[in-house]
């Protein structure tokens, strides 16, 4: 049930901001979906290797997206301390770009990095065990990536409280992050659900489309891939404000 509330009340703290959100993605956002236009509009020649159509990566393709690349990593990091700022901190956006956190966003970076690798580590480590009674059990085979996702997702949840501490300028350890969400792990499991779901439902237009590179399908995606950064970022501000603050998520 909490994780239900842990859940929609992320997804109404967007709407009930939304002008807010915007002035604080929007334009951030659109430096994150240039690689995806670019790549679009100039898309990379491609080559058959063993009747498989490889794309030829030149130099100057392999630059643009590394520059690309860089520029997300800025904007996803801007958008998220802002967000996290905005709703536990009250600092409102002043025009149509969010204020620069220099320090709190590459602390929000380092523990970002850290975080995915303690996931990785996990669910590879949980991988061995599943994937033995996976084999033993053939039928249940195909629920393997199922519950790998669902683990990361937990993981990633349980301590991802960390992250807007990191906005705040506040220092959360795993361990903090742990004990804070300390016999919640029914809510966490509830959540991931939720949100690995969502986002499988907002994908699934356009995997059945029939072109997932049409132009339609570009737009609707670049659309969807805003409401779901915006709102997976809120669900790490909630839980931060629910387990770390304290605050009530009615």
């Amino acid at each position: 049930m909490k994780g239900w509330q842990i859940f929609t009340h992320s997804v109404r703290l967007v709407f009930t901001n939304i002008d807010h959100a915007l002035r604080i993605s929007l334009v951030l956002y659109l430096v994150l979906a240039a690689s995806q236009v670019a790549t679009y509009m100039n898309p990379p020649v491609m080559t058959e290797v063993d009747g498989i159509d490889m794309p030829t990566l030149s130099g100057s393709y392999v630059t643009q997206n590394l520059i690309f690349a860089i520029l997300a990593i800025i904007a996803s990091l801007w958008i998220a301390v802002a967000w996290h700022r905005f709703v536990l901190a009250e600092e409102y956006p002043n025009g149509w770009l969010p204020r620069w956190h220099g320090p709190n966003m590459l602390g929000y970076l380092g523990r970002s990095i850290l975080l995915g690798i303690v996931v990785v580590v996990g669910v590879t480590l949980a991988s061995i065990p599943f994937g033995l009674i996976a084999t033993g059990l053939p039928g249940l085979l195909f629920l393997l990536p199922f519950v790998l996702i669902g683990l990361g997702a937990y993981l990633f949840f349980r301590l991802g409280v960390m992250l807007p501490g990191a906005a705040l300028g506040t220092k959360i350890s795993f361990s903090d992050a742990w004990r804070a969400t300390k016999g919640e792990s029914g809510t966490i499991l509830v959540l991931s659900v939720l949100v690995v779901g969502a986002s499988f439902l907002l994908q699934l237009p356009t995997m059945l489309s029939g072109n997932p590179n049409s132009l339609i399908s570009l737009i609707y995606g670049l659309v969807v891939n805003w409401f779901a950064t915006i709102i997976g970022i809120s669900v790490l501000t909630t839980l931060f404000g629910h387990f770390i603050e304290k605050r009530p998520i009615d």
